[in-house]
């Protein structure tokens, strides 16, 4: 895989892939990253954890300078202290995430810009944009002794009247959640939705969606368009490298959706969103990611929570 350098700024709406749950979304000439990730391993660790089998998409050094972050939830492979660590010491972006979130992040970074609030609290971040916590069903933690003690979601990011969704990890649920996000914020231009990480669902059935349960949510949302993310960097469960963009396109042929309507990026892949329509082709980039491997689940190890709120407000590290 080689590694791109993006523009510095984009005018229309653009995601490229970096890996796992981080992209950059430059819109209207806003760049924001989700759940920025550049460390080797998604790990409080640095010599064990799970760890990448593909490079970011983007290297750090060449990263067009950020304006803000969409921070998610507290697990590892989402939020990387030393990812942060390196935007505040070079951009200082604003960062929206979910409550209790802040708190493990200040420990680190006591300057970070922070909005911090609950599912449906709203940010105006900068000028003609403005975040939305969304809520998601999942769960958090990053010790034995602080679960669901920060609060998890997803966001919709609305700038100049166009709408982005990205979902964060999320269950599946009813798909009641989605649907009533579509009648709160209206149709989302983009929809970036997990689809990775799913193996096996009796454990990962509550806080993963699989690949069909992503197709539900574009349904469920009505999107013009979506990117599947959060598969192809680190294995976390049991399922092949492969399979999810596999099952992605059966279950869209199954429904009988345009294929170009939910595009599984790689990293360093681009796809832009014209107001008009779907992604275009996003940009060909060499498939160097092995295929069916396997390996226990090694993902959000712990009990299930539905969509349960977190018991306090203060995270740890």
């Amino acid at each position: 895989m080689e590694q791109i350098v993006p523009n510095d700024r984009v005018q229309g709406l653009r995601v490229t892939m970096v890996g796992h749950a981080t992209l950059l979304i430059q819109f209207a000439g806003l760049n924001v990253l989700t759940d920025p990730l550049w460390s080797d391993r998604a790990s409080p660790v640095s010599f064990a954890g799970p760890q990448r089998v593909t490079k970011p998409g983007i290297a750090f050094q060449d990263l067009t300078p950020i304006d803000g972050v969409l921070l998610s939830h507290n697990h590892y492979d989402h939020l990387d202290i030393a990812t942060l660590k390196a935007l505040q010491a070079r951009d200082a972006p604003w960062i929206v995430t979910p409550l209790g979130n802040d708190t493990i992040i200040r420990r680190h970074i006591p300057a970070a810009q922070m909005f911090a609030g609950d599912w449906g609290d709203g940010f105006d971040v900068a000028k003609g944009a403005r975040v939305h916590i969304a809520p998601a069903i999942h769960w958090s933690s990053r010790n034995g002794r602080d679960r669901r003690m920060a609060l998890w979601g997803g966001f919709m990011l609305r700038v100049e009247g166009r709408l982005v969704y990205f979902a964060g990890d999320t269950g599946y649920g009813t798909g009641t959640m989605f649907r009533r996000l579509r009648e709160e914020y209206g149709r989302p231009d983009l929809a970036i939705l997990p689809i990775g990480a799913y193996d096996p669902r009796w454990f990962m059935a509550d806080q993963h969606i699989n690949p069909e349960e992503a197709v539900e949510i574009l349904v469920d949302l009505d999107a013009v368009a979506a990117v599947g993310m959060h598969w192809g960097t680190f294995k976390l469960t049991d399922e092949p490298f492969d399979e999810p963009v596999q099952r992605l396109h059966a279950a869209l042929q199954k429904r009988r959706i345009d294929p170009s309507r939910f595009t599984a990026l790689r990293p360093a892949e681009i796809a832009d969103f014209p107001r008009s329509g779907y992604a275009e082709a996003p940009v060909s980039i060499p498939d160097d990611i092995p295929v069916g491997l396997s390996a226990q689940a090694t993902c959000c190890p712990g009990p299930q929570c539905g969509d349960r709120r977190p018991g306090g407000a203060d995270g740890a590290d």
